[in-house]
Protein backbone atom coordinates (compact mmCIF):
# COMPACT_ATOMS: atom_id res chain seq x y z
CA UNK A 1 0.00 0.00 0.00
CA UNK A 2 1.29 3.28 -0.70
CA UNK A 3 0.39 6.97 0.37
CA UNK A 4 -0.32 10.25 -1.25
CA UNK A 5 -1.00 13.99 0.63
CA UNK A 6 -3.86 14.94 -0.24
CA UNK A 7 -1.98 18.14 -1.63
CA UNK A 8 -0.10 16.21 -4.04
CA UNK A 9 3.27 18.33 -3.92
CA UNK A 10 5.06 15.74 -0.81
CA UNK A 11 6.51 12.44 -1.74
CA UNK A 12 4.47 9.40 -1.78
CA UNK A 13 5.01 7.39 1.20
CA UNK A 14 5.16 3.29 2.21
CA UNK A 15 3.15 2.53 5.17
CA UNK A 16 5.72 2.72 7.86
CA UNK A 17 6.69 6.39 6.43
CA UNK A 18 3.21 7.64 6.55
CA UNK A 19 3.18 6.31 9.92
CA UNK A 20 6.06 7.85 11.33
CA UNK A 21 5.52 11.44 9.46
CA UNK A 22 2.39 12.23 10.36
CA UNK A 23 1.80 15.62 8.29
CA UNK A 24 2.83 15.44 4.82
CA UNK A 25 5.58 17.91 4.07
CA UNK A 26 3.44 19.97 1.94
CA UNK A 27 0.95 20.23 4.46
CA UNK A 28 -1.29 17.71 3.48
CA UNK A 29 -2.93 14.77 4.77
CA UNK A 30 -1.22 11.48 3.84
CA UNK A 31 -4.57 8.79 2.35
CA UNK A 32 -4.11 5.34 0.69
CA UNK A 33 -2.97 5.35 -3.41
CA UNK A 34 -6.38 3.35 -3.60
CA UNK A 35 -8.69 2.35 -1.03
CA UNK A 36 -9.12 -1.34 -0.49
CA UNK A 37 -11.97 -3.39 -0.73
CA UNK A 38 -13.69 -6.24 1.65
CA UNK A 39 -16.25 -8.23 -0.36
CA UNK A 40 -19.61 -9.21 1.10
CA UNK A 41 -18.75 -12.86 1.76
CA UNK A 42 -15.12 -11.41 3.56
CA UNK A 43 -17.17 -8.62 5.62
CA UNK A 44 -19.91 -11.41 6.83
CA UNK A 45 -17.39 -13.39 8.24
CA UNK A 46 -16.30 -11.18 10.37
CA UNK A 47 -19.81 -11.27 12.48
CA UNK A 48 -19.18 -12.02 16.35
CA UNK A 49 -15.79 -12.68 15.91
CA UNK A 50 -13.39 -11.00 18.69
CA UNK A 51 -12.47 -7.05 18.35
CA UNK A 52 -8.66 -7.90 17.77
CA UNK A 53 -9.45 -10.34 14.47
CA UNK A 54 -12.01 -8.00 13.17
CA UNK A 55 -9.02 -5.42 13.76
CA UNK A 56 -6.38 -7.89 11.96
CA UNK A 57 -8.66 -8.03 9.19
CA UNK A 58 -9.45 -4.48 8.75
CA UNK A 59 -6.20 -2.97 9.55
CA UNK A 60 -3.97 -5.06 7.48
CA UNK A 61 -4.89 -4.29 3.93
CA UNK A 62 -3.84 -1.03 4.98
CA UNK A 63 -0.32 -2.11 6.21
CA UNK A 64 0.44 -4.73 3.57
CA UNK A 65 3.30 -6.62 3.54
CA UNK A 66 5.41 -4.19 5.69
CA UNK A 67 4.75 -5.45 9.27
CA UNK A 68 4.96 -9.43 9.74
CA UNK A 69 1.20 -11.01 10.08
CA UNK A 70 2.56 -12.52 13.56
CA UNK A 71 3.81 -9.01 14.90
CA UNK A 72 1.00 -7.03 13.71
CA UNK A 73 -1.81 -9.63 15.05
CA UNK A 74 0.91 -9.44 18.38
CA UNK A 75 0.50 -5.78 18.42
CA UNK A 76 -3.22 -6.01 18.29
CA UNK A 77 -3.55 -8.30 20.70
CA UNK A 78 -1.85 -6.50 23.21
CA UNK A 79 -3.31 -3.23 22.37
CA UNK A 80 -6.98 -4.33 23.01
CA UNK A 81 -6.20 -6.09 26.03
CA UNK A 82 -5.51 -2.66 27.36
CA UNK A 83 -9.62 -2.26 27.34
CA UNK A 84 -11.63 -3.10 30.63
CA UNK A 85 -14.88 -4.51 28.19
CA UNK A 86 -14.65 -8.08 26.65
CA UNK A 87 -15.91 -6.98 23.37
CA UNK A 88 -13.91 -3.66 23.65
CA UNK A 89 -16.22 -1.38 22.02
CA UNK A 90 -19.91 -2.97 23.21
CA UNK A 91 -23.24 -1.76 22.20
CA UNK A 92 -25.88 -0.70 24.02
CA UNK A 93 -29.31 -0.39 22.95
CA UNK A 94 -31.43 2.79 23.51
CA UNK A 95 -34.72 2.07 21.83
CA UNK A 96 -35.81 -0.23 19.34
CA UNK A 97 -33.49 1.11 16.75
CA UNK A 98 -31.15 3.23 18.56
CA UNK A 99 -27.88 2.16 19.92
CA UNK A 100 -25.28 3.42 21.79
CA UNK A 101 -21.88 2.42 20.50
CA UNK A 102 -19.34 2.77 23.93
CA UNK A 103 -15.83 3.86 22.94
CA UNK A 104 -14.89 4.91 26.37
CA UNK A 105 -13.48 1.41 27.78
CA UNK A 106 -9.92 2.10 27.58
CA UNK A 107 -7.16 3.39 29.68
CA UNK A 108 -8.26 7.06 29.56
CA UNK A 109 -11.78 6.41 28.75
CA UNK A 110 -11.97 8.41 25.94
CA UNK A 111 -12.25 6.83 22.26
CA UNK A 112 -9.07 7.76 21.13
CA UNK A 113 -7.95 4.91 23.41
CA UNK A 114 -9.27 2.49 20.46
CA UNK A 115 -6.27 4.07 18.29
CA UNK A 116 -3.61 5.33 19.90
CA UNK A 117 -2.80 2.19 21.78
CA UNK A 118 -1.90 0.30 18.77
CA UNK A 119 -0.72 3.38 17.20
CA UNK A 120 1.79 3.55 19.93
CA UNK A 121 2.99 0.11 19.51
CA UNK A 122 2.81 0.36 15.53
CA UNK A 123 5.50 3.18 15.66
CA UNK A 124 7.82 1.64 18.37
CA UNK A 125 7.96 -1.66 16.56
CA UNK A 126 9.08 0.45 13.49
CA UNK A 127 11.45 2.41 15.34
CA UNK A 128 13.10 -0.03 17.01
CA UNK A 129 13.15 -1.84 13.85
CA UNK A 130 15.47 1.13 12.56
CA UNK A 131 17.45 1.55 15.75
CA UNK A 132 15.64 5.62 15.54
CA UNK A 133 13.97 8.30 17.61
CA UNK A 134 11.82 10.73 16.80
CA UNK A 135 9.12 13.10 18.68
CA UNK A 136 6.03 13.41 18.94
CA UNK A 137 3.66 17.17 19.27
CA UNK A 138 0.15 17.15 19.18
CA UNK A 139 -2.15 19.39 19.70
CA UNK A 140 -5.48 18.67 22.01
CA UNK A 141 -9.04 19.63 22.97
CA UNK A 142 -9.42 17.46 25.92
CA UNK A 143 -9.26 13.41 25.07
CA UNK A 144 -6.51 12.66 22.49
CA UNK A 145 -3.70 14.66 25.02
CA UNK A 146 -4.38 11.97 27.87
CA UNK A 147 -4.74 9.48 25.66
CA UNK A 148 -1.67 9.99 23.45
CA UNK A 149 0.29 10.45 26.55
CA UNK A 150 -0.50 6.99 28.56
CA UNK A 151 -0.23 5.26 25.06
CA UNK A 152 2.97 6.24 24.85
CA UNK A 153 4.69 6.57 28.23
CA UNK A 154 6.47 3.21 27.49
CA UNK A 155 7.89 3.78 23.90
CA UNK A 156 11.53 3.86 24.17
CA UNK A 157 12.27 5.88 21.15
CA UNK A 158 9.82 8.33 21.25
CA UNK A 159 9.15 11.48 23.52
CA UNK A 160 5.77 13.13 23.21
CA UNK A 161 4.88 16.61 24.16
CA UNK A 162 0.95 17.62 23.63
CA UNK A 163 -0.58 21.31 24.24
CA UNK A 164 -4.08 21.93 25.40
CA UNK A 165 -5.60 25.05 25.60
CA UNK A 166 -4.99 26.67 29.42
CA UNK A 167 -8.51 26.45 31.31
CA UNK A 168 -10.48 25.05 28.68
CA UNK A 169 -10.18 21.33 29.18
CA UNK A 170 -12.48 19.44 32.33
CA UNK A 171 -9.75 18.67 35.62
CA UNK A 172 -9.96 15.21 34.69
CA UNK A 173 -8.75 15.21 30.99
CA UNK A 174 -5.82 17.97 32.65
CA UNK A 175 -4.83 15.35 35.24
CA UNK A 176 -4.94 12.78 32.81
CA UNK A 177 -2.28 14.56 30.57
CA UNK A 178 -0.51 15.67 33.90
CA UNK A 179 -0.65 12.63 36.11
CA UNK A 180 1.56 9.92 33.85
CA UNK A 181 4.89 10.48 35.67
CA UNK A 182 7.08 9.44 33.04
CA UNK A 183 10.16 11.03 31.49
CA UNK A 184 9.00 11.15 28.18
CA UNK A 185 5.76 12.37 28.21
CA UNK A 186 5.01 16.44 28.80
CA UNK A 187 1.90 18.61 29.07
CA UNK A 188 1.80 22.29 28.29
CA UNK A 189 -0.62 24.37 28.85
CA UNK A 190 -1.36 27.10 26.77
CA UNK A 191 -2.91 30.41 26.42
CA UNK A 192 -5.37 30.54 23.94
CA UNK A 193 -7.57 27.89 21.89
CA UNK A 194 -7.50 24.58 20.54
CA UNK A 195 -7.10 26.14 16.91
CA UNK A 196 -4.29 28.31 18.41
CA UNK A 197 -2.60 25.36 19.65
CA UNK A 198 -3.48 22.81 16.44
CA UNK A 199 -1.89 26.26 14.52
CA UNK A 200 1.52 25.85 16.14
CA UNK A 201 1.32 22.12 15.50
CA UNK A 202 1.47 22.71 11.65
CA UNK A 203 3.62 25.28 11.61
CA UNK A 204 6.25 23.43 13.61
CA UNK A 205 6.11 20.77 10.79
CA UNK A 206 6.34 23.46 8.01
CA UNK A 207 9.53 25.25 10.61
CA UNK A 208 11.62 22.69 8.07
CA UNK A 209 15.12 22.91 10.53
CA UNK A 210 13.24 22.40 13.89
CA UNK A 211 10.92 19.53 12.60
CA UNK A 212 14.34 17.69 10.80
CA UNK A 213 16.66 18.11 14.26
CA UNK A 214 13.76 16.75 16.51
CA UNK A 215 12.63 14.41 14.11
CA UNK A 216 8.64 15.28 14.37
CA UNK A 217 6.05 13.38 14.13
CA UNK A 218 2.35 14.25 15.14
CA UNK A 219 -0.18 11.60 15.91
CA UNK A 220 -3.38 13.97 16.66
CA UNK A 221 -6.09 12.41 14.10
CA UNK A 222 -4.06 13.49 11.13
CA UNK A 223 -2.11 10.63 11.82
CA UNK A 224 -3.24 8.34 8.82
CA UNK A 225 -2.46 5.13 11.82
CA UNK A 226 -5.39 6.71 13.90
CA UNK A 227 -7.71 6.69 11.10
CA UNK A 228 -7.10 3.44 9.92
CA UNK A 229 -7.58 1.90 13.82
CA UNK A 230 -10.91 3.65 13.91
CA UNK A 231 -12.47 2.39 10.94
CA UNK A 232 -12.49 -1.25 12.70
CA UNK A 233 -15.18 -0.76 15.20
CA UNK A 234 -17.54 0.44 12.30
CA UNK A 235 -17.44 -2.73 11.34
CA UNK A 236 -17.61 -4.63 14.17
CA UNK A 237 -21.13 -2.71 15.24
CA UNK A 238 -22.65 -3.00 11.53
CA UNK A 239 -21.63 -6.17 11.45
CA UNK A 240 -23.54 -6.88 14.76
CA UNK A 241 -26.37 -4.98 13.50
CA UNK A 242 -26.77 -7.62 10.45
CA UNK A 243 -24.22 -5.95 7.58
CA UNK A 244 -23.55 -6.35 5.23
CA UNK A 245 -27.24 -7.96 4.29
CA UNK A 246 -28.70 -4.73 5.98
CA UNK A 247 -27.19 -0.89 6.10
CA UNK A 248 -26.23 0.95 9.10
CA UNK A 249 -26.35 4.53 9.91
CA UNK A 250 -24.06 6.21 12.53
CA UNK A 251 -23.97 9.26 14.20
CA UNK A 252 -20.84 10.74 15.19
CA UNK A 253 -19.87 13.91 17.84
CA UNK A 254 -17.33 15.58 15.87
CA UNK A 255 -14.53 18.20 16.21
CA UNK A 256 -11.69 17.18 13.71
CA UNK A 257 -13.51 14.83 11.68
CA UNK A 258 -11.22 11.98 12.24
CA UNK A 259 -13.79 9.59 13.98
CA UNK A 260 -16.54 9.91 11.94
CA UNK A 261 -14.27 10.41 8.80
CA UNK A 262 -13.17 6.92 9.64
CA UNK A 263 -16.77 6.12 9.23
CA UNK A 264 -16.70 7.14 5.34
CA UNK A 265 -13.19 4.94 4.80
CA UNK A 266 -15.15 2.03 6.10
CA UNK A 267 -17.78 2.72 3.27
CA UNK A 268 -15.04 2.80 0.58
CA UNK A 269 -13.62 -0.34 1.86
CA UNK A 270 -17.60 -1.79 1.13
CA UNK A 271 -19.56 -1.60 4.45
CA UNK A 272 -23.30 -0.90 3.63
CA UNK A 273 -23.35 2.47 5.55
CA UNK A 274 -26.40 4.67 5.19
CA UNK A 275 -26.26 7.92 6.19
CA UNK A 276 -22.60 8.95 8.02
CA UNK A 277 -24.44 12.16 10.41
CA UNK A 278 -22.20 15.05 11.92
CA UNK A 279 -23.08 16.13 15.33
CA UNK A 280 -21.48 19.51 16.27
CA UNK A 281 -22.12 22.05 19.38
CA UNK A 282 -22.57 25.62 18.93
CA UNK A 283 -19.30 25.94 17.12
CA UNK A 284 -21.04 24.78 14.04
CA UNK A 285 -18.65 25.08 11.36
CA UNK A 286 -19.23 22.05 9.74
CA UNK A 287 -22.87 21.75 10.01
CA UNK A 288 -23.21 25.19 7.87
CA UNK A 289 -20.61 24.24 5.70
CA UNK A 290 -23.12 21.31 4.67
CA UNK A 291 -26.10 23.42 4.60
CA UNK A 292 -24.57 26.58 2.85
CA UNK A 293 -21.48 25.28 0.81
CA UNK A 294 -19.70 28.08 2.54
CA UNK A 295 -16.98 27.29 4.61
CA UNK A 296 -15.96 30.51 6.92
CA UNK A 297 -14.04 30.21 10.14
CA UNK A 298 -15.34 32.06 13.40
CA UNK A 299 -14.20 32.81 16.84
CA UNK A 300 -14.38 29.09 18.85
CA UNK A 301 -17.06 29.34 21.91
CA UNK A 302 -16.01 27.37 24.90
CA UNK A 303 -18.87 25.03 25.80
CA UNK A 304 -19.07 22.19 28.34
CA UNK A 305 -18.30 19.84 25.48
CA UNK A 306 -15.19 21.25 24.66
CA UNK A 307 -13.74 17.96 22.12
CA UNK A 308 -15.96 20.21 19.43
CA UNK A 309 -14.76 23.67 20.54
CA UNK A 310 -13.05 23.84 16.67
CA UNK A 311 -13.51 25.65 13.73
CA UNK A 312 -10.52 23.95 11.92
CA UNK A 313 -11.37 20.42 11.30
CA UNK A 314 -8.08 18.99 10.11
CA UNK A 315 -9.25 16.06 8.52
CA UNK A 316 -12.17 17.43 6.53
CA UNK A 317 -9.29 17.81 4.27
CA UNK A 318 -9.06 14.30 3.41
CA UNK A 319 -12.87 14.09 2.33
CA UNK A 320 -12.29 17.18 -0.14
CA UNK A 321 -9.91 15.31 -1.08
CA UNK A 322 -12.59 12.74 -2.40
CA UNK A 323 -15.08 15.16 -3.09
CA UNK A 324 -12.41 16.89 -5.67
CA UNK A 325 -11.85 13.86 -6.88
CA UNK A 326 -8.63 13.15 -5.92
CA UNK A 327 -7.49 15.82 -7.70
CA UNK A 328 -4.34 18.12 -5.11
CA UNK A 329 -4.32 21.52 -6.97
CA UNK A 330 -8.40 21.93 -6.14
CA UNK A 331 -7.45 21.23 -2.29
CA UNK A 332 -4.68 23.59 -2.82
CA UNK A 333 -6.64 25.94 -3.66
CA UNK A 334 -9.39 25.68 -0.72
CA UNK A 335 -6.90 25.47 1.90
CA UNK A 336 -4.64 28.62 0.43
CA UNK A 337 -8.55 30.49 0.30
CA UNK A 338 -9.08 29.42 4.21
CA UNK A 339 -5.50 30.51 4.67
CA UNK A 340 -5.78 33.88 3.47
CA UNK A 341 -9.56 34.80 3.90
CA UNK A 342 -10.45 31.83 6.60
CA UNK A 343 -12.97 31.28 4.36
CA UNK A 344 -14.00 28.86 0.99
CA UNK A 345 -17.28 28.11 -1.13
CA UNK A 346 -17.59 24.39 -2.20
CA UNK A 347 -18.10 23.61 -5.88
CA UNK A 348 -21.95 22.51 -6.11
CA UNK A 349 -20.41 19.26 -7.15
CA UNK A 350 -17.89 18.61 -3.96
CA UNK A 351 -20.88 19.56 -2.22
CA UNK A 352 -23.34 17.00 -3.55
CA UNK A 353 -20.99 14.50 -3.61
CA UNK A 354 -20.40 14.99 0.38
CA UNK A 355 -24.41 15.31 0.91
CA UNK A 356 -24.38 12.05 -0.87
CA UNK A 357 -23.15 10.39 2.52
CA UNK A 358 -23.24 12.55 4.81
CA UNK A 359 -25.91 15.07 7.02
CA UNK A 360 -25.15 17.39 10.03
CA UNK A 361 -26.88 18.84 13.04
CA UNK A 362 -25.55 21.45 15.59
CA UNK A 363 -27.04 21.53 19.32
CA UNK A 364 -26.78 24.42 21.69
CA UNK A 365 -25.56 24.73 25.04
CA UNK A 366 -29.11 24.59 26.67
CA UNK A 367 -30.23 21.85 24.65
CA UNK A 368 -27.15 19.28 25.45
CA UNK A 369 -27.96 19.80 29.41
CA UNK A 370 -31.87 18.81 28.40
CA UNK A 371 -30.68 15.91 26.41
CA UNK A 372 -28.39 14.35 28.49
CA UNK A 373 -31.34 14.64 31.54
CA UNK A 374 -33.54 13.30 28.80
CA UNK A 375 -31.75 10.28 28.51
CA UNK A 376 -31.15 9.72 32.08
CA UNK A 377 -35.17 9.77 32.93
CA UNK A 378 -36.16 7.98 30.12
CA UNK A 379 -33.35 4.94 29.87
CA UNK A 380 -31.51 5.46 32.94
CA UNK A 381 -28.50 5.97 31.36
CA UNK A 382 -25.90 8.91 32.26
CA UNK A 383 -24.26 10.00 29.05
CA UNK A 384 -21.86 12.71 28.76
CA UNK A 385 -22.25 15.61 27.13
CA UNK A 386 -20.96 14.72 23.79
CA UNK A 387 -22.49 12.02 23.49
CA UNK A 388 -25.48 13.92 24.34
CA UNK A 389 -24.96 15.86 21.20
CA UNK A 390 -25.03 13.19 18.97
CA UNK A 391 -27.93 11.14 20.56
CA UNK A 392 -30.30 14.23 19.98
CA UNK A 393 -29.26 14.85 15.83
CA UNK A 394 -29.19 11.23 15.50
CA UNK A 395 -33.03 11.56 16.57
CA UNK A 396 -33.60 14.17 14.24
CA UNK A 397 -31.81 12.01 11.37
CA UNK A 398 -33.21 8.22 11.88
CA UNK A 399 -35.06 6.62 9.36
CA UNK A 400 -37.50 3.75 10.20
CA UNK A 401 -35.76 0.36 9.24
CA UNK A 402 -31.91 1.44 9.73
CA UNK A 403 -29.99 0.80 12.61
CA UNK A 404 -28.86 4.54 14.03
CA UNK A 405 -25.76 4.04 15.94
CA UNK A 406 -24.40 6.99 17.61
CA UNK A 407 -20.48 6.71 19.03
CA UNK A 408 -20.38 7.44 22.65
CA UNK A 409 -17.13 8.81 22.64
CA UNK A 410 -16.67 9.57 26.78
CA UNK A 411 -16.99 7.79 29.69
CA UNK A 412 -19.67 10.79 31.77
CA UNK A 413 -17.28 10.67 34.67
CA UNK A 414 -14.92 13.00 32.22
CA UNK A 415 -17.45 15.41 32.48
CA UNK A 416 -18.78 14.93 36.06
CA UNK A 417 -19.97 18.81 36.59
CA UNK A 418 -21.98 18.84 33.32
CA UNK A 419 -23.67 15.60 34.07
CA UNK A 420 -24.29 16.30 37.77
CA UNK A 421 -26.24 20.01 36.73
CA UNK A 422 -28.08 18.22 34.26
CA UNK A 423 -29.14 15.17 36.28
CA UNK A 424 -28.18 15.46 40.37
CA UNK A 425 -26.44 12.04 39.56
CA UNK A 426 -22.69 11.86 40.60
CA UNK A 427 -20.79 10.09 37.40
CA UNK A 428 -18.04 8.43 38.93
CA UNK A 429 -15.01 7.05 36.97
CA UNK A 430 -13.99 3.74 37.34
CA UNK A 431 -11.59 2.85 39.71
CA UNK A 432 -8.80 1.75 37.33
CA UNK A 433 -9.04 5.26 35.59
CA UNK A 434 -9.71 7.95 38.53
CA UNK A 435 -7.24 10.25 38.50
CA UNK A 436 -9.32 12.71 40.81
CA UNK A 437 -6.56 12.43 43.42
CA UNK A 438 -3.26 11.39 45.10
CA UNK A 439 -1.12 11.71 41.93
CA UNK A 440 1.25 15.34 41.35
CA UNK A 441 0.59 17.14 38.17
CA UNK A 442 3.40 18.60 36.50
CA UNK A 443 2.86 20.72 33.36
CA UNK A 444 4.63 23.73 31.57
CA UNK A 445 2.29 26.74 30.69
CA UNK A 446 3.55 28.78 28.01
CA UNK A 447 2.47 31.93 25.73
CA UNK A 448 0.60 30.51 22.32
CA UNK A 449 4.10 31.69 20.45
CA UNK A 450 5.37 28.85 18.62
CA UNK A 451 9.01 29.61 19.12
CA UNK A 452 8.76 29.43 23.47
CA UNK A 453 7.13 26.15 22.72
CA UNK A 454 9.80 24.66 20.51
CA UNK A 455 12.55 26.38 22.61
CA UNK A 456 10.69 23.78 25.28
CA UNK A 457 11.19 20.84 23.31
CA UNK A 458 14.39 21.20 22.48
CA UNK A 459 15.18 21.43 26.03
CA UNK A 460 13.51 18.01 26.83
CA UNK A 461 13.52 16.05 24.02
CA UNK A 462 16.12 13.60 24.19
CA UNK A 463 16.95 13.27 20.71
CA UNK A 464 18.57 16.80 21.45
CA UNK A 465 18.86 16.97 25.21
CA UNK A 466 22.73 18.55 25.83
CA UNK A 467 23.13 19.36 22.18
CA UNK A 468 20.76 22.23 20.95
CA UNK A 469 20.02 25.35 23.11
CA UNK A 470 18.05 27.69 21.14
CA UNK A 471 16.18 28.40 18.38
CA UNK A 472 15.88 31.28 15.98
CA UNK A 473 12.83 32.42 13.30
CA UNK A 474 15.44 30.78 10.47
CA UNK A 475 16.44 27.68 12.28
CA UNK A 476 18.21 25.70 15.04
CA UNK A 477 21.21 27.08 16.87
CA UNK A 478 23.51 24.92 19.24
Amino acid sequence: MRYISTRGQAAELSFKEALLVGLASDGGLYVPAAWPKLSFDEIRSLRGKPYAEVAFSVMSPFVGEEIDDVDLRRMIEEAYATFHHPAVTPLVQMGPNDWLLELFHGPTLAFKDVAMQILARLMDHVLTERGERLTIVGATSGDTGGAALEAFKTCHGIDTFFMFPNGKVSDFQRRQMTTIGAENCHAIAIDGSFDDCQSMVKDMFGHQSFASTVRLSAVNSINWGRVMAQVVYYFTAATALGAPEQSVSFTVPTGNFGDIYAGFVAKQMGLPISRLVIATNENDILARTLTTGDHRLGSVKPTITPSMDIQISSNFERLLFEAAGRDPAAVRDLMAALKDSRRYSLPDKMLRFIRDSFDAGAVSEVETLEEVARIWKYAGYLADPHTAVAVKVACDHAVPDVPMVTLSTAHPAKFRDAVRNATGEEARPPAWGDVSSGRTETVEHLAGDRARVEEFILKHARLTRGSVKSLTSEGVTS
